[in-house]
Parts: C-alpha cells; structure tokens; sequence
C-alpha cells in the first residue's frame, strides 16, 4: 500500500532501490573527481555524492506528470536564488551530478555509467596537464597613489625594463576619493617577483600599498 502509487506507473519498488544504490555509488565517484587536486569543504562534497540520486527520485517520481514537473522546476528554481555563486568547476560538478542523476531516473543506468567515466577522465586529464594553466610570470599588481599623481604612464620605464608587458585593467578611488588604486595585469619576464622592481614602484608612489601576486581566482565565478 505504501508503494502502490509508485508502482502502478510500471516502477518496482527493487528497481527504485537498485537505481538509487547506483546513484550514490556514482554520486560518490563525481565527488571524488571533484576533490582531485582542489579546495573542497564537506559539505560540498557530501552534497555532491548525494544530488544523483536526490535528482533520480524525483525524476522517478515525476514520470511524465506535466504538473509535477512544473513543481520541481519552480523548486529548483528557489533552491538557486538561495544559494551563492559558486566557482566554474563547482558548477560543472552539480551540472555532472545532474546529469548523472537524470540518466539512471530515466533508467540509464549503463548510459549513466558510461557519461561517468568519459567526463570523469576528461575531468583528471585536464586537470594533471598544463591545459588552461596560467601563464609562467603572469602576475596581478596593484598600486595605490596619491591623488596628486598623474598616473599615465608613471610606471611604464619600469614595467619595460621588469615585464614583457603590462596592461591597465582598472582605475578606482579609494580612502574617500584622495587615494587611487591602479590595477595592471603584467608577465614578469622571470617566474619571481624582484625586488628592485617593488623598490623602484615605492619611489614612484610614494611608499604607499603594492600588492603583486598570482591573477585573483574570482574570476573564475559563474
């Protein structure tokens, strides 16, 4: 009696166990791909070995019921303006636990299987190989001046002898409008970042803030 609603659209109660089982064990796997050579929480990665078959069941549940459909839509709908952007690779990762999850609801589970191991190798090999990588010497630098200063081309006896190019990215007001930040993209023309270089901005700016480091990840965001 419990199951009859269900089991009158041609699903058995063992086929609805044995897609789940498959679901979690696929699930698990997208989760550990994820967690190869990247910053995780747990509780991301636990959310994310357990969406394929929260997605199953209710793909099950479903079955070519139009309002039903409509229903969990809107409520996928409200789960996502609830949540924060997440990174580029975190949303592959839900969209690959999606994927999975409708594949075994609609009772695909080889096809499901199968999607695992291509986008999961994909996955690893981009990951292990230099593809995307950033580029050696490619460095963020921001330099606050006075507002006094003209900044057109200040820096750029420096950026030609330390850089093999630099580019402007953004100009903004900070401490009330008397301060100016200068955000440049640069290539360093060897892998550190030297010294004399910073020394020699100093002089320039008036020994105010200097940050150089690796290009921000924020970028990254969808």
């Amino acid at each position: 009696m419990l199951f009859e609603s269900v089991t009158q659209n041609g699903i058995s109660v063992q086929g609805v166990l044995f897609c789940t089982v498959v679901s979690l064990v696929l699930g698990i796997c997208v989760a550990c791909i994820y967690m190869f050579r990247n910053s995780y929480s747990k509780s991301f990665v636990v959310t994310l070995a357990l969406l394929p078959a929260m997605v199953q069941i209710v793909i099950m549940l479903v079955n070519g019921n139009l309002g039903a459909g409509v229903a969990v839509m809107g409520a996928f709908g409200l789960v996502r303006f609830r949540s924060v952007p997440g990174t580029a690779r975190e949303i592959s990762s839900i969209f690959f636990a999606m994927a999975i999850g409708l594949a075994t609801g609609m009772g695909y589970l080889g096809y499901a299987g199968l999607f695992l191991i291509i986008v999961g190798l994909a996955t690893l090999g981009l990951s292990i190989s230099n593809f995307g990588r950033e580029k050696v010497g490619e460095r963020e630098l921001k330099i606050t001046i006075p507002e006094n200063l003209d900044y057109e081309g200040i820096f750029d006896d420096l950026f030609q002898k330390y850089t093999s190019q630099a580019q402007l990215i953004r100009v903004r007001t900070t401490n009330m409008g008397s301060l100016y930040e200068l955000q440049y993209l640069i290539h360093l023309k060897g892998e550190n970042i030297s010294k004399e270089f910073l020394d020699e901005l100093r002089c320039r700016n008036g020994n105010l803030n200097i940050v150089c480091g690796r290009v921000s990840t924020a970028r990254d965001e969808l």
